[in-house]
């Protein structure tokens, strides 16, 4: 199974290899085109290629891991997702201030689904830093943990499967309004815990 990555930067290539090492294919993009990749995708080794937004938003699974200013222009171009399953990995704030976007009281990923209509929201990644989603996630006899919410029940179960796959231990904090608070940077009690789930 493929999966596509909307993003070529830190996040998305910690991702890509470790998608990679469980045998998915990936696909990312950036706003410059494929040619702009080359080096990236070479780097990653056999399993990545370069695409285009539109090549990248095809498969079944697409993670975002764009700039938050750049999510409106990139994910507004499509007006049906259909049913695709989205992994959003972003976080309101960019470089380099850091000042959180406003939200309107709402989780930043409430946000994210009102742009992309007709997709299964899932909210991960976006807790740990590249360097560490980098590495391998089974250590000291473990697991390391990746905590995800959404709406959707069985793109929750299907984003689930995946991570087992990678060697993750999955933890399921509930709806995307609740579990997207929870693991909101800034703000939430999760960004940064690094956890391992020993058995």
């Amino acid at each position: 199974m493929t999966i596509g990555i909307i993003g070529a930067g830190a996040i998305a290539q910690a991702l890509a290899r470790r998608l990679i090492a469980a045998d998915y294919p990936v696909i990312l993009s950036n706003s410059r085109g494929p040619a702009s990749l080359e080096r990236v995708v070479a780097g990653l080794g056999p399993g990545a290629s370069a695409g285009t937004v539109e090549d990248a938003a095809a498969p079944g699974i697409v993670i975002i891991a764009a700039p938050w200013s750049q999510l409106p222009g990139t994910l507004g171009r499509f007006e049906d997702w259909n049913d695709r399953i989205l992994i959003d990995t972003t976080n309101p704030i960019e470089p380099p201030h850091y000042t959180m976007a406003e939200l309107g009281g709402r989780s930043s990923s409430e946000l994210v689904a009102d742009l992309v209509p007709g997709a299964r929201l899932v909210k991960a990644f976006n807790t740990l830093t590249p360097a560490v989603l980098a590495l391998d996630p089974r250590e000291a006899g473990g697991h390391r943990v990746i905590f995800y919410s959404g709406d959707d029940a069985a793109a929750k179960a299907t984003f689930n499967d995946v991570l087992t796959s990678c060697g993750y231990a999955g933890v399921d904090l509930g709806d995307l309004a609740t579990g997207g608070r929870l693991q909101q940077f800034p703000g939430g009690p999760l960004p940064g815990l690094n956890l391992i789930r020993i058995g």
